[in-house]
Protein backbone atom coordinates (compact mmCIF):
# COMPACT_ATOMS: atom_id res chain seq x y z
CA UNK A 1 0.00 0.00 0.00
CA UNK A 2 1.42 3.41 -0.89
CA UNK A 3 2.54 5.74 1.83
CA UNK A 4 -0.15 8.35 2.63
CA UNK A 5 0.51 11.97 1.77
CA UNK A 6 0.87 14.41 4.67
CA UNK A 7 -2.20 16.56 5.49
CA UNK A 8 -0.32 19.74 4.55
CA UNK A 9 0.38 18.38 1.07
CA UNK A 10 -3.27 17.42 0.64
CA UNK A 11 -4.41 20.86 1.78
CA UNK A 12 -2.06 22.63 -0.66
CA UNK A 13 -3.21 20.42 -3.53
CA UNK A 14 -6.85 21.16 -2.74
CA UNK A 15 -6.07 24.87 -2.48
CA UNK A 16 -4.59 24.75 -5.99
CA UNK A 17 -7.79 23.13 -7.31
CA UNK A 18 -9.92 25.66 -5.42
CA UNK A 19 -7.92 28.51 -6.94
CA UNK A 20 -9.22 27.56 -10.38
CA UNK A 21 -6.65 25.13 -11.71
CA UNK A 22 -8.03 21.90 -13.14
CA UNK A 23 -7.72 18.61 -11.30
CA UNK A 24 -5.82 17.22 -14.27
CA UNK A 25 -3.29 20.08 -14.23
CA UNK A 26 -2.74 19.86 -10.46
CA UNK A 27 -2.40 16.08 -10.50
CA UNK A 28 0.16 16.21 -13.30
CA UNK A 29 2.20 18.98 -11.70
CA UNK A 30 2.26 17.22 -8.30
CA UNK A 31 2.68 13.70 -9.68
CA UNK A 32 -0.42 12.23 -8.08
CA UNK A 33 -3.45 10.46 -9.52
CA UNK A 34 -6.53 12.49 -10.44
CA UNK A 35 -8.68 10.01 -8.52
CA UNK A 36 -6.65 10.86 -5.43
CA UNK A 37 -7.49 14.54 -5.74
CA UNK A 38 -11.18 13.81 -6.34
CA UNK A 39 -11.26 11.59 -3.24
CA UNK A 40 -9.51 14.23 -1.14
CA UNK A 41 -11.91 16.90 -2.36
CA UNK A 42 -14.95 14.73 -1.56
CA UNK A 43 -13.64 14.00 1.93
CA UNK A 44 -12.83 17.68 2.49
CA UNK A 45 -16.39 18.65 1.54
CA UNK A 46 -17.77 16.06 3.96
CA UNK A 47 -15.41 17.24 6.73
CA UNK A 48 -16.45 20.88 6.23
CA UNK A 49 -20.16 19.97 6.19
CA UNK A 50 -20.70 21.02 2.59
CA UNK A 51 -21.74 17.52 1.61
CA UNK A 52 -23.12 14.63 3.66
CA UNK A 53 -22.32 10.97 3.38
CA UNK A 54 -24.82 8.98 1.42
CA UNK A 55 -27.13 6.74 3.49
CA UNK A 56 -25.41 3.71 1.97
CA UNK A 57 -22.00 4.97 3.09
CA UNK A 58 -23.30 5.61 6.61
CA UNK A 59 -24.76 2.09 6.74
CA UNK A 60 -21.52 0.62 5.41
CA UNK A 61 -19.50 2.43 8.08
CA UNK A 62 -21.91 1.31 10.81
CA UNK A 63 -21.77 -2.27 9.56
CA UNK A 64 -17.96 -2.24 9.51
CA UNK A 65 -17.88 -0.89 13.07
CA UNK A 66 -20.35 -3.55 14.21
CA UNK A 67 -18.33 -6.31 12.57
CA UNK A 68 -15.16 -5.05 14.25
CA UNK A 69 -16.89 -5.05 17.64
CA UNK A 70 -18.14 -8.60 17.03
CA UNK A 71 -14.56 -9.74 16.30
CA UNK A 72 -13.34 -8.07 19.51
CA UNK A 73 -16.06 -9.74 21.57
CA UNK A 74 -15.38 -13.14 20.00
CA UNK A 75 -11.70 -12.76 20.92
CA UNK A 76 -12.68 -11.91 24.50
CA UNK A 77 -14.89 -14.99 24.70
CA UNK A 78 -12.02 -17.19 23.49
CA UNK A 79 -9.72 -15.76 26.16
CA UNK A 80 -12.31 -16.26 28.90
CA UNK A 81 -12.95 -19.85 27.82
CA UNK A 82 -9.23 -20.60 27.96
CA UNK A 83 -9.01 -19.00 31.41
CA UNK A 84 -12.00 -21.00 32.65
CA UNK A 85 -10.44 -24.22 31.35
CA UNK A 86 -7.17 -23.39 33.11
CA UNK A 87 -9.00 -22.73 36.39
CA UNK A 88 -10.84 -26.06 36.11
CA UNK A 89 -7.51 -27.88 35.80
CA UNK A 90 -6.03 -26.21 38.88
CA UNK A 91 -8.95 -25.86 41.31
CA UNK A 92 -10.91 -29.02 42.29
CA UNK A 93 -14.69 -28.83 41.60
CA UNK A 94 -15.79 -29.06 45.27
CA UNK A 95 -13.44 -26.27 46.26
CA UNK A 96 -14.71 -24.03 43.47
CA UNK A 97 -18.32 -24.34 44.65
CA UNK A 98 -17.50 -23.58 48.28
CA UNK A 99 -15.55 -20.41 47.48
CA UNK A 100 -18.36 -18.77 45.54
CA UNK A 101 -19.73 -15.87 47.67
CA UNK A 102 -23.46 -15.84 48.39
Amino acid sequence: MPKPYPPEFRRRALDLVDSGRSVRDVSQSLGIAQSCLYRWRSQDEIDRGIRQLSPAAVETAALAAAQQRIRELEDEVKILRKAAAAVEQVVPPKHRESTVPR
